[in-house]
């Protein structure tokens, strides 16, 4: 297979996945966020009717946060495999084609952080209202 081939499979595919991760964790967000403005907490009947309803989508958002540095990191160690590989089929030892290579691998975990790090906020955030929520809920039906 053409090394050129595999380091754009690498490159695409991974910063792909990426990429598409961070645009659905942000669209999930915006669309929890949207929903979260319009729920009326006294139209539930039960606490898990409720749970059920806000909860929707966060674990998507939450396994994008946990597995995004992790398809970073496979994206770097192909990276770096086809780099040593790219070294061994031509014996091309030149420092700055070996510098330059490890650094555009080491791209594939820099993108993972910048995806996983908004992820876990947003994850985190969204957890937090709704938990307020419930506890609208549980107030709500105290007083009633």
């Amino acid at each position: 297979m053409d090394i050129k081939l595999m380091s754009d499979i690498v490159d695409y595919g991974v910063l792909g996945l990426l990429a598409l991760m961070s645009f659905l964790t942000l669209l999930f967000w915006i669309e929890r966020l949207l929903f979260y403005r319009k729920v009326d907490v006294r139209r539930y009947k039960t606490v898990e009717a409720l749970e059920i309803d806000v909860t929707n989508n966060l674990s998507i958002i939450s396994s994008f946060g946990a597995n995004a540095p992790y398809i970073g990191l496979l994206g770097t160690v192909l990276g770096i495999i086809i780099t040593f590989y790219t070294m061994g089929q031509t014996g091309d030892m030149d420092v700055k084609n070996i510098m330059t290579s490890l650094a555009l691998a080491l791209k594939a975990t820099a993108m993972g952080l910048i995806v996983a790090i908004p992820a876990i906020f947003f994850y985190n955030h969204l957890n937090r209202k709704v938990e307020v929520l419930i506890n609208k809920w549980i107030i709500h039906n105290k007083a009633n």
